[in-house]
């Protein structure tokens, strides 16, 4: 399979405003951001408390005839600065930190509570893995942002200008140089930081890449081994990291050039502007002290304008990934409940009808999944639908479910059309047993359960024991509470077909879609499949993608489809009678048994 091909960063991505999705889930929490504020005011004011106390210290206790005994209130109180400080520092850091946890958290699932509105035709177009990505390398990009990068860029930023105001009540000559030397810092800064966006966006494609080959070839693992492709798979993953590695070398690499040129701009100019303050000093028109607080106090300007064009590298990354969760956030489903849906009658029927359905994937516009498709199925019938593959059999049970719309035609419930109606309420009057069981990393009661999630254990043993599943269960190590593994990795084939059964008899609902439950089980298996699925069937309308001959012959009407066309319509012997399609389709299962 071919490598993944990134796409084009939008210009949207490019702005520091991205950052604001994230806001609206930090200002949620305004008591903990008051604490965290204020601390950071404080940690900012005894920063700069520091110099002028050695200010102090010098002017009065280095100068000729200094009265000693005064000096040790000076060293008290900058002592209590640095207590002041040092509390400050540990509240600020304590409620920055919840509160980048807090947003992370809620940032997690407010998207994965989206991404479950959404179709699964959405998940076709979109990888999975890399959507997967997005919930945990990306949130934890946001995470460092908000718990650390905006919280050091505000106290820098507070320095900074606390600093540069300090300065200019010292010497104001002096300190207008210094702010001379401010814009030639920032313009490489804004130059610089647009490419650096760009290069953290890359970056963070590239890392989206390996999870995405990571997730897929674990998860088919068995595939890989059988087929002898560890190698090839090994250098695939290999080629990702390589890629993530030349993106992330350009993005570290031109954010060192960045800040060297920043840090040599910042100090070049302090060193010039020293240089003249020493002349200062020399005649009288500055004091020992002020020049000391000067000093100090200018290289923590310089050391927070320093740190701020890290930051804003940092803040560019930040909004690179929040730029992507953004995307996740404004996904809306196009398949949705209207405005005023309209309720389905009570009691449920069971009733289902195509009339004159036409529909095409969208991911496949150029083939026809079904033409013109009319059915209309009693309550309580057991329809089994066949046909080669491809001919639109799965089609019917993604229209019925309205994880699609039609093109043209209507899809009815107990004779609501499915578009105006909820499409919870819909689902809710189905029950499915897939060809391709889903079985959760959870308990066996939990999968069980996943029918009707508030059932007793009363419910869920009598639901085990219709689907012959209890005495499995009862064999496993911890019964209902044994963990069945990765994708039901410690049972069987069959043993996963009749948990899924379990799962359809537990939700109770009137529609059963059977797609093709019993292929590729073994005969014991199939037996005790087939022996579920007849309880399952009782006294519910029933359509059955069928593909085992018992299930064929059970049936109440066999439909048998072609190219998304219905070619015939009877019962088995009728149909085999008819030396059509299905005759031939027959004649070779048969042959087979």
């Amino acid at each position: 399979m071919p490598d993944p091909v990134p796409a084009p960063a939008p210009q949207s991505r490019r702005k520091l405003s991205n950052l604001l999705v994230v806001w609206s889930f930090t200002r949620r929490y305004p008591l903990q951001l008051a604490v965290a504020t204020l601390s950071l005011v404080a940690s900012s004011v005894a920063t700069l408390w520091i110099p002028r106390t050695f200010k102090q210290i010098v002017d009065n206790g280095f100068a000729a005839g200094a009265d000693t005994s005064k000096i040790g209130v000076y060293f008290q109180g900058l002592l209590l600065v640095v207590v002041a400080l040092a509390v400050a520092t540990a509240v600020r850091f304590f409620f920055v930190s919840w509160v980048g946890e807090r947003t992370v958290a809620d940032m997690r699932m407010a998207v994965h509570r989206n991404l479950l509105r959404l179709p699964p035709k959405w998940f076709e177009e979109n990888r999975p893995s890399e959507i997967a990505s997005r919930l945990t390398s990306d949130t934890a990009i946001v995470e460092m942002v908000v718990g650390n990068t905006v919280s050091t860029a505000l106290r820098n930023l507070l320095t900074g200008i606390g600093g540069i105001i300090y300065l200019f009540t010292l010497a104001p000559a002096i300190a207008a140089y210094l702010l001379v030397g401010i814009p030639v810092i920032v313009l490489p800064i804004v130059w610089l930081g647009s490419r650096v966006r760009n290069l953290s966006r890359s970056s963070q494609d590239r890392v989206a890449d390996i999870g995405a080959i990571a997730s897929e070839t674990l998860g088919a693992m068995r595939i890989v081994q059988a087929f002898g492709q560890e190698k090839r798979e090994a250098e695939r993953f290999e080629g990702a990291v390589t890629r993530s590695f030349a993106a992330a070398k350009r993005r570290f690499a031109l954010r060192a050039v960045m800040t060297a040129a920043v840090i040599g701009l910042l100090f070049t100019a302090i060193t010039l502007i020293m240089w003249d303050a020493v002349y200062g000093v020399a005649e009288g028109r500055i004091s020992g002290g002020s020049i000391t607080a000067f000093v100090i106090t200018a290289g923590l300007v310089t050391g927070s304008f320093g740190a701020l064009t890290e930051v804003y590298g940092e803040l560019l990354r930040g909004s690179g990934a929040a730029s992507r969760l953004a995307e996740l956030l404004r996904e809306e489903p196009d398949i949705a409940a209207p405005a005023n849906p309209l309720p389905l009658p009570q009691p449920p029927r069971g009733a289902v009808a195509f009339e004159q359905v036409t529909f095409r994937y969208p991911t496949r516009p150029e083939v026809s999944a079904l033409a013109d498709f009319s059915l209309d199925v009693r309550p309580g019938e057991t329809i089994a639908v066949v046909g080669p593959s491809g001919a639109g059999k799965s089609t019917l049970f993604q229209l019925l479910q309205r994880f699609y719309d039609p093109e043209t035609g209507v899809v009815r419930v107990d004779g609501v059309d499915v578009r105006q109606a909820d499409p919870a309420e819909i689902r809710g009057r189905m029950a499915i047993v897939p060809q391709d069981t889903v079985i959760f990393g959870a308990s066996a009661r939990d999968n069980l359960r996943y029918g009707a999630w508030d059932a007793d254990d009363s419910a869920i043993w009598a639901a085990a024991e219709a689907a012959n599943a209890g005495d499995f269960l009862r064999e496993l190590p911890q019964g209902l509470d044994t963990f069945l593994g990765e994708a039901g990795a410690r049972l069987s084939g069959g043993q996963r077909q009749r948990i899924a059964i379990g799962r359809a008899l537990l939700r109770d609902a009137p529609i059963l879609l059977l797609d093709e439950a019993t292929s590729a089980l073994d005969a014991e298996s199939e037996r005790l499949v087939q022996d579920a699925l007849e309880r399952l069937m009782e006294n519910r309308t029933t359509l059955v993608i069928a593909h085992r001959l018992a299930t064929v012959r059970a049936a109440d009407r066999i439909i048998v489809m072609d190219d998304g066309r219905i070619v015939e319509t009877g019962t088995h012997a009728e149909l085999v009678g008819a030396s059509g399609l299905y005759a031939r389709l027959a004649a070779l299962q048969f042959n087979e048994a």
